[in-house]
């Protein structure tokens, strides 16, 4: 098989990147009782009263919450760290990272510190931050064209095979019983291990040798390594001619993203459907899963095996997301499904108000679970992903990286702490404000943006710049092209 090593490089990254991202957004719920309990006995013994109620959930909701702000410093840092020491070394020390987060995990309950759990969490957030990002960003630079939609989509097949597998590793008759849990907060450390001890045979990412470190014959190398090819012209004229539109100039900052008119366009295309990714209401369906399958008389012990379904739909959804992409194209795949989901919670909202009439309606509400969890795989939840990849030229990549990685988890931490608010306010009904959302994302999707798939990162951003200069005559938009980059 020609690209073997380069899909055994995808293997390595999605162990330790996106693997690690799904686990720890499943695995937390699972011992919620346990280390609650522990909050309270280890309250109990330093003060000598039992923690108040209100007290014991707010540590135990801040537990959860640190989780995306530390993902936010994470990301943050992939705007630097993998520039500055290379991809490959980012994660690395990326790694060292989780190891660390998970030798705290096992030894909080000995030590009876559950501000161990809290800094533990931090640090998870951190590696998944950090790792989800630059795990994208090596994977992206080391794919050719034809693979790069399939393989940057990996990513969110990783996510939900760790969504699963934290569910299942979760269970009462695995760890989550009151002896394991401490260790069930640290099985992210594995993966770890397994992408810090691999990684080290894997080469640096070609584009990242050729564009930011000029070393031509290191990253033919690199190509040659991972493609198994000896003919890569085409590849590296592609690479010539990134890195000629440039100038060699150096790694841009977020602010130059956020300023410059050449990625006006691209920032838009970037920033909507990441936002969506939170904002799509996939967070509000989950939370309103468990009271429609009490209504249709699912019994409470049996909640979590039906949640390993729904993360065993998402994961198989998002891989024929996988083989759709580079067929389908990334703007059908986002528009129409963000298009679905909202016509599809539209008609939620509207059963959920009258679930009360007949009694077979709950029944038709799992199913439209399931059918906006399918559409959420099958488009916007992988084809985000890929966006950063394939919008931005390598000077920029990396900031493009922080501001998506800044949308993704300040919107998760909001959605955390104010969403229980908003249903207790609104109940079914706040489906309505996802819904507008949806929508609003589909039309900015299907009339704005053109389609990236099959094409060169030049040609991507020839295509941007018409709509980007759009008023400007030709003469001018070509030299904007390469000038901009100096803003």
């Amino acid at each position: 098989m020609q690209y073997w090593r380069l899909y055994l490089l995808t293997l390595v990254l999605g162990i330790g990147g996106s693997f690690q991202y799904g686990i720890q957004v499943s695995v937390i719920a699972s011992p919620a009782e346990h280390v609650q309990s522990f909050v309270n006995q280890t309250w109990l013994q330093r003060y000598e009263v039992p923690v108040e109620d209100s007290t014991n959930l707010l540590i135990w909701s801040f537990i959860v919450a640190i989780f995306s702000l530390g993902a936010w410093a994470g990301a943050i840092h992939s705007g630097s760290l993998p520039v500055t020491h290379g991809r490959k070394k980012a994660l690395l020390f990326n790694n060292i990272v989780a190891i660390v987060a998970a030798l705290l995990m096992v030894f909080s309950r000995m030590a009876k510190s559950f501000e161990m759990i809290l800094l533990g969490r931090f640090l998870y957030g951190y590696n998944v931050g950090l790792g989800l990002s630059v795990h994208l960003m090596y994977l992206g630079e080391s794919s050719p064209k034809k693979l790069r939609g399939f393989l940057t989509l990996t990513s969110s097949i990783f996510i939900g095979l760790g969504k699963v597998m934290g569910q299942i590793v979760g269970i009462k008759e695995l760890m989550g019983t009151e002896d394991m849990w401490p260790y069930l907060l640290a099985v992210s450390g594995i993966p770890a291990i397994l992408q810090f001890v691999t990684l080290l045979y894997f080469p640096e990412a070609p584009r990242y040798l050729y564009i930011d470190k000029g070393d031509i014959e290191g990253s033919k190398k690199a190509l040659q390594w991972l493609w198994q090819e000896d003919d890569l012209k085409l590849e590296l004229d592609d690479m010539f001619k990134e890195r000629e539109s440039a100038q060699g100039e150096k790694a841009k900052t977020v602010m130059d993203v956020l300023r410059s008119r050449c990625v006006r366009w691209q920032l838009l295309a970037l920033a909507i459907p990441c936002a969506g990714v939170q904002f799509c209401g996939i967070n509000a369906l989950y939370f309103y899963a468990f009271d429609i399958f009490r209504e249709s008389g699912v019994p409470e012990g049996q909640m979590h095996y039906l949640a390993i379904g729904i993360g065993a739909t998402e994961l198989v959804t998002i891989t024929l997301c996988s083989l759709l992409i580079d067929r389908a194209g990334r703007k059908k795949l986002m528009g129409y499904g963000y298009l679905l989901m909202g016509i599809t919670m539209s008609v939620l909202t509207v059963m959920l108000s009258i679930k009360d009439l007949y009694s077979w309606i709950p029944y038709v509400n799992i199913a439209l679970i399931f059918t906006v969890i399918c559409i959420y795989g099958l488009g916007p939840s992988g084809v985000s992903m890929a966006l950063p990849a394939d919008l931005f030229l390598q000077a920029w990549r990396p900031s493009a990286y922080v501001i998506s990685g800044t949308i993704n988890w300040l919107g998760l931490f909001l959605v955390g702490m104010f969403f229980r608010y908003l249903v207790d306010g609104l109940g079914q009904f706040c489906f309505l404000i996802f819904v507008v959302y949806c929508v609003f994302s589909a039309a900015f999707m299907l009339y704005f943006i053109p389609e990236t798939k099959g094409k060169t990162m030049v040609e991507i951003m020839e295509d941007f710049n018409k709509l980007n200069f759009k008023n400007r005559g030709t003469d001018i938009e070509k030299t904007d092209f390469v000038l901009a980059t100096k803003f």
